[in-house]
């Protein structure tokens, strides 16, 4: 027992399912792209830790999709979209209409409490745009729809554990549940993690790095129509109060509270921790910790001192950590902050965000033919990953991997040989945009 490991012993596990297309990460980038590889014919399994889908947007409660629109422009559609107006058809998301998108001091006071404004344009007030505030339960209730009408194998409580592989590819993932382990195989693997969990077991090369990781909570009993109107009525003695709370939490953006489509019932993006690894089991334990210390410290906080929070109370913590970086993928084409920021686009555009794009290269393993990749850690550096992360984007390189997948199936090659300009016009026949396609900076 002096040894620092132990041998495990081989073992026969049963054979769960086959599938043309595994997707491991029930996230949004992993619903798009199982939702897309089986409206094109493929036959897909799609696998979740948690008993929802939706990662980061329902379980980390990130409860506003925005870097969805440049300027006027509405720049992530397709499944996107159709996520969205589904919870708007049970009010649960909520966006301002054009007529009310702009610089109008009234629409900022009716909107931005939503966090609907574009919060990279330097002037004051920010300019209302397209984006979404949503109820993280409707999110859950609409993925699950959707996944059950496209035929898709979901299986939920089943932690990623491993790949099988053989002469550098990938032929299946092993998964541990209450079950025990099994297998599920399949032809090519979509990693829709966000941490590159399977990419790194089956031999990618990847960067790493880390960001705030973050315990978002919501609470109910909020007077929001109170608070609002001290914050715009008072702002001199709003901005100090709200400066305070801010320090108790310790770490947070301007707008630490937002409302929802629930009434009385706010959400807050924080408290912001730094210097934590959101692969490190006593990372995340002490971010779980700390968070909930500095929330019960803000709550007590706010109820003394802010109006309109006098009466409020914690309704949940989100089940599932905030998590914003960790490994990226080293693949094709590696985005940088330059592409980013000088909005590169590229011959093999699949994806938009705010006003960028991602070259369907960054989804593809050097390494590993038959591996894709979508969602937080596409290949990027570490700069141009905290600018290009955003939930929306994530959707749309998932759906862009997804039909990418399934044509690399129906046409029997590989991932990297899909013909990119067949897939930018699968992608816009599906209502989603890829970008225009036109030789620039970076292509190969």
């Amino acid at each position: 027992m002096s040894s620092s490991y132990i041998v495990e012993p081989p073992r026969r596990l049963p054979v769960l399912g086959r599938s043309d297309i595994i997707v491991v990460g029930g996230g949004p980038a992993g619903i798009s792209a199982a939702l897309a590889a089986a409206r094109e014919g493929a036959s897909v399994t799609l696998i979740e830790r948690y008993s929802f889908l939706g990662g980061l947007a329902s379980g980390g409660m990130v409860l506003v999709l925005d870097d969805m629109c440049a300027g006027e422009e509405i720049t992530v559609r397709g499944i996107c979209s159709e996520l969205v107006e589904r919870m708007r058809s049970r009010g649960l998301a909520i966006y301002p209409p054009e007529r009310e998108r702009g610089h109008d001091p009234a629409m900022y006071r009716k909107w931005s409490r939503w966090g609907l404004f574009d919060f990279n344009v330097r002037t004051r007030p920010h300019p209302i745009c397209y984006a979404v505030a949503f109820d993280p339960e409707g999110w859950k209730q609409t993925s699950f729809d959707m996944i059950t009408e496209a035929g898709i194998d979901l299986r939920l409580h089943s932690q990623f554990a491993g790949t099988i592989m053989r002469d550098g590819r990938i032929e299946g993932v092993v998964v541990q549940s209450k079950e025990g382990r099994g297998s599920i195989l399949g032809e090519i693997v979509i990693d829709t993690t966000g941490d590159l969990d399977v990419g790194v077991e089956a031999g990618a090369a990847y960067d790493k790095s880390n960001y705030m990781v973050t315990t978002v909570f919501r609470l109910g009993g909020v007077d929001t129509d109170e608070a609002e109107h001290f914050q715009f009525e008072e702002p001199d003695l709003y901005a100090k109060l709200d400066l305070e709370a801010r320090r108790v939490i310790g770490g947070s953006w301007d707008y630490w509270w937002l409302k929802t489509p629930l009434p009385g019932v706010v959400w807050c993006n924080c408290p912001h921790m730094t210097g934590l690894d959101g692969t490190s089991v006593a990372d995340l334990t002490r971010a779980e910790i700390e968070g909930r210390l500095r929330i019960r410290a803000m709550v007590a906080h706010v109820r003394e001192k802010i109006p309109g929070f006098q009466n409020c109370y914690l309704i949940d913590v989100a089940p599932q950590t905030g998590v914003r970086q960790t490994r990226m993928l080293k693949g094709a084409y590696v985005v940088t902050k330059e592409d980013i920021v000088d909005r590169v686009q590229f011959s093999d555009s699949v994806a938009r965000g705010r006003d960028y794009y991602t070259p369907y290269r960054a989804l593809l393993s050097r390494e590993v033919g038959n591996l894709l990749v979508a969602g937080r850690h596409y290949s990027a550096t570490p700069a141009a990953q905290k600018i290009s992360r955003e939930i929306p984007p994530c959707m749309a390189m998932g759906e862009a991997a997804g039909t990418a997948a399934a044509m690399a199936i129906f046409t029997n090659t590989a991932p990297a040989h899909v013909d990119v300009s067949s897939l930018q016009a699968r992608l816009r026949a599906h209502g989603a945009d890829p970008g225009a396609a036109c030789a620039h900076r970076g292509d190969a």
